[in-house]
């Protein structure tokens, strides 16, 4: 009898009859432990982590001044509520991220702790500003699960189902997609007719944009359509928010993903790799912007915890002692390049894109018409599960395979994941 597996399936079994199958688990399998860019199963099989808790970890799992700042913080304090009484690491990351942010007017921060409640706060903010109701989010995009979250979110399946009715006063346009013919213009085109038939511009509180889209394919705005949405912006009193939750701290090879097309948004979203695994979320914008709520308006019980703030700082120091913005650029083309050489091998790969490490493989029938291939591409996650990387789905049609690799991963790492990839996809094929 092989305890470790036994005590595998007897987990599973466990989650099976008390978690809620709306609780979807990508992978059977039961983690134990984890370290830099790999995991470990509590039946002790070791896997490269290309997911990195949806692209939490990208200072690595159990990074040790990750792990040591939250230590010495337990010592001394672990809640009192900044909304109590403040504290000194709320303060001072509020500071560095004012900074990192930038622009050319100072910037102001509030912490929560989910990606969805800084959706949900950055839209309070942009309408107690602007005192308009309208808010514009782009087919394909992800902003949470709440009911705000679930409206902005631009596809139906699996988030929406029957949810709603949703929030009123949120529409959607289409998102540049080049692989599937959406041009920046079309994109434009799009808004432009919305104004005209749904909601007059004057009316619309913030567009809200993942400058790389997340769940929705990786699928990066190009710069021109950012340099003009942030131009039509201005020009109609909109705010524009950045949602960075996916894309921020270095995922992009630049600390936010808007840096790569030089504008300066209003509103900055941020969550996942902020605090190197702890809930923490934040808003970061212009400081006039920012002070619109007045007192009361903002904040939650456990928004901008003392440990989170902790584990935060250390993630920023790690950014600097181990250049990891420099090392994402590098893993990007490394990455890159070997997923390049799979699709020239590989015609069922229709397209491989991303910037930086942010990067996905789209699955096609192989017809003229490009047609996704979700199948195809769970059958390659499955397949790469079971040869030792993990992997996730994201897509409209779920056919896209991406990934999110702690930026911590050495070449050997990088090189292994694409062989494992490439072979998974080969067997993927003939099955």
């Amino acid at each position: 009898m092989d305890t470790k597996t036994d005590n595998s399936q007897y987990l599973l079994n466990q989650r099976e009859q008390n978690v809620p199958r709306g609780v979807l688990t990508a992978h059977p399998i039961v983690v134990s432990r984890g370290s830099g860019a790999h995991v470990w199963s509590v039946d002790g099989k070791e896997y490269i982590d290309l997911v990195g808790g949806i692209g939490v970890l990208n200072v690595g799992h159990n990074h040790p001044k990750v792990v040591n700042a939250v230590k010495k913080q337990l010592d001394s304090l672990t809640h009192t509520c900044f909304q109590v009484a403040a504290y000194e690491s709320y303060i001072e990351l509020a500071a560095r991220l004012n900074k990192l942010v930038g622009g050319s007017s100072p910037n102001k921060t509030v912490f929560l702790t989910t990606g969805a409640e800084a959706t949900e706060n950055a839209i309070k903010i942009a309408r107690g500003y602007t005192n308009r109701p309208g808010i514009i989010a782009f087919r394909g995009g992800f902003h949470g699960r709440t009911l705000m979250g679930m409206t902005l979110t631009g596809m139906s399946q699996p988030y929406k189902q029957n949810f709603g009715p949703f929030a009123p006063d949120v529409y959607h346009v289409p998102y540049p997609n080049e692989f599937r013919g959406i041009t920046s213009q079309m994109a434009l085109d799009a808004l432009e007719e919305l104004f005209a038939t749904a909601i007059a511009a004057n009316r619309v509180a913030a567009i809200i944009i993942e400058p790389v889209q997340g769940d929705g394919g990786f699928l990066q705005a190009p710069a021109d359509f950012m340099k003009a949405l942030r131009v039509l912006t201005k020009e109609h009193g909109i705010l524009l928010i950045a949602d960075e939750i996916q894309t921020g701290f270095g995922r992009t090879g630049t600390m936010f993903g808007f840096q790569h097309s030089g504008i300066e948004p209003d509103l900055v979203t941020v969550a996942k790799s902020l605090a190197g695994g702890l809930p923490l979320s934040a808003v970061t914008g212009k400081a006039t912007i920012m002070d619109a709520p007045t007192p009361g308006g903002l904040g939650g019980t456990y928004a901008g915890n003392p440990l989170a703030c902790a584990a935060a700082l250390a993630v920023l120091e790690i950014f600097e002692d181990e250049e990891l913005l420099k090392r994402a650029r590098e893993i990007g083309t490394r990455m890159k390049a070997g997923f390049d050489s799979l699709k020239a091998k590989y015609p069922r790969i229709g397209d491989v894109r991303g910037v930086g490490a942010m990067l996905a493989l789209e699955f096609v029938k192989g017809d003229k018409n490009q047609t996704p291939d979700a199948a195809l591409a769970q059958r390659v996650m499955d397949r790469a599960r079971e040869n030792g990387v993990l992997v996730i789905k994201c897509g409209l049609h779920r056919n896209v395979v991406r990934s999110l690799i702690p930026l911590v991963a050495d070449d050997a790492t990088v090189d292994e994941a694409v062989r494992i990839l490439g072979k998974s996809i080969a067997e993927s094929i003939e099955e």
